[in-house]
């Protein structure tokens, strides 16, 4: 009989926390995991899951504008913001119901509370004033967006949680920051109706992205009608009698918008959970230090997902939370793969991407081969729309292995998710040619690129 209450105990109930407490009960455990605020974490209540549906709700008003070409007369129509909250809140509060189901229907028990470690092996439940212990504690409190303290008038600021929850749309808003939070809420909003403007600092959004892609968005944003200020910030946000916000930007200018929401990043959720108690060490900026297994300076104590600041995606916390089940229960150390992570930007024409960009990948490689086409999707030809399509593959030249791929464009997300299986798996340019295309799609085009658009030399380009 175990010493302990319980074999598992899990601090955070979002996605890799759920999933960690679902996959060891369903092995035999006995598990618990405590949330204190809403099961399903940052994806499923405050982050992927409602901004996909806002996306889907802002492109409507290019699908009727669009439908005239193909022969359809759509009606004027309008849009009620309340209603789409309504059935958001509806299916969000739906997904919240089957995380927890899923984790008392493989055995583990869920609590509604916060939970703090009193040391290496106990944990308090702060809703229920009582303290149980642990054989193993899993971390997984994950993360928020990051709060600008320094910005006056910053309490009148909102980040994405409160966007979601917004008593009205507002009829002109500003974000501040050039990640793909900031770049996806500027689409959603402005494609909502919303006057928009993006404050970001730096040269070009997205810094993380390719180039190609970053300026070929940035150009269709303000083609759009969304305002774009690069290499500024905001100075001060003051409320005006009327309620609505002068936000001063870099230059003095002074924007006049109803809301003024804060993109600037994320930290991790490490405040007053006990960590110093146990002795669990933590960085700088308060995430959790791991090893390659997840595991803390404490040897029955892990982490997984946002809060260890590794790389901040839903899936990448749920493979993590898989490898430590492996790892702590199944004698089978595995360390997660942090390699060639496709992902995607749900903006307005989408981002999807996997592996190196261009220029991550001249610093690695003596020569490289760039194939890249731009052109005007099939479904834009009768609408009319002038938006472009682009698609780069990026080619180690020596081995002629596809290093990664980058596309702009509608599916690009799910062309990303396919893209990583021949990527991950090391395929090379000459497997993608002798792959026969799938026509009529955009998608061929990254199976017919046969020649190189260019090459880059030692960082060089070679036309």
């Amino acid at each position: 009989m175990s010493a302990y209450d319980y074999d598992l105990f899990v601090i955070g109930g979002g996605s890799g926390g759920v999933r960690a407490a679902r996959v060891a009960a369903a092995l035999g455990k006995k598990v618990g995991i405590a949330e204190e605020y809403r099961f399903g974490g940052t994806c499923v209540i405050r982050g992927c899951v409602p901004k996909k549906l806002f996306v889907y709700a802002s492109q409507f008003p290019e699908h009727f504008e669009d439908a005239a070409g193909y022969g359809w007369t759509v009606p004027q129509a309008s849009f009620d913001w309340p209603t789409l909250i309504a059935n958001k809140d509806r299916e969000i509060a739906r997904l919240e119901g089957l995380y927890r189901k899923n984790v008392q229907g493989a055995g583990g028990e869920t609590l509604q509370t916060r939970a703090t470690l009193i040391d290496r092996h106990t944990i308090r439940l702060e809703a229920e004033n009582r303290t149980v212990t642990a054989d193993q504690i899993l971390i997984a409190t994950g993360g928020r967006p990051t709060e600008h303290r320094a910005l006056p008038g910053h309490e009148h600021c909102i980040t994405s949680n409160e966007a979601f929850h917004l008593a009205e749309l507002p009829k002109a808003i500003a974000i501040g920051g050039g990640g793909y939070i900031a770049v996806e809420f500027a689409n959603i909003f402005h494609g909502l109706g919303v006057e928009t403007t993006l404050i970001y600092r730096g040269a070009e959004i997205l810094s993380r992205f390719d180039m190609d892609l970053r300026r070929a968005l940035h150009e269709t944003m303000e083609a759009k009608g969304i305002r774009i200020l690069t290499h500024a910030v905001s100075e001060g946000v003051e409320r005006r009698p009327d309620g609505r916000l002068d936000v001063r930007v870099t230059g003095g200018e002074v924007l006049t918008v109803d809301q003024f929401m804060l993109a600037i990043g994320r930290q991790p959720n490490t405040e007053n959970l006990g960590l110093e108690a146990a002795g669990v060490k933590t960085a700088k900026n308060g995430a959790i230090v791991v090893d390659r297994y997840s595991r803390t300076n404490v040897d029955n104590i892990w982490a997984v997902g946002d809060v260890t600041d590794r790389v901040q995606l839903t899936p990448v916390a749920i493979h993590e939370a898989m490898c430590f089940v492996e790892t702590a229960f199944k004698n089978n150390p595995t360390a997660p793969d942090h390699e060639t992570i496709a992902t995607a930007v749900f903006s307005q024409p989408e981002i999807g991407t996997v592996g190196l960009s261009e220029d991550e990948a001249a610093k690695r490689f003596a020569e490289l081969e760039i194939y890249r086409a731009s052109f005007r999707p099939m479904r834009h030809t009768l609408s009319g729309r002038q938006e472009k399509m682009l698609m780069k593959l990026v080619v180690d030249a020596a081995s002629r292995k596809v290093l990664g791929a980058h596309i702009l464009g509608p599916d690009a997300g799910e062309m990303a998710q396919l893209l990583g299986i021949p990527i991950k798996a090391g395929l090379t340019k000459d497997d993608f040619d002798r792959t026969m295309a799938v026509h009529p799609t955009a998608a061929e085009e990254l199976v017919t690129m046969y020649k190189p658009t260019y090459r880059v030399k030692d960082c060089v380009r070679l036309d």
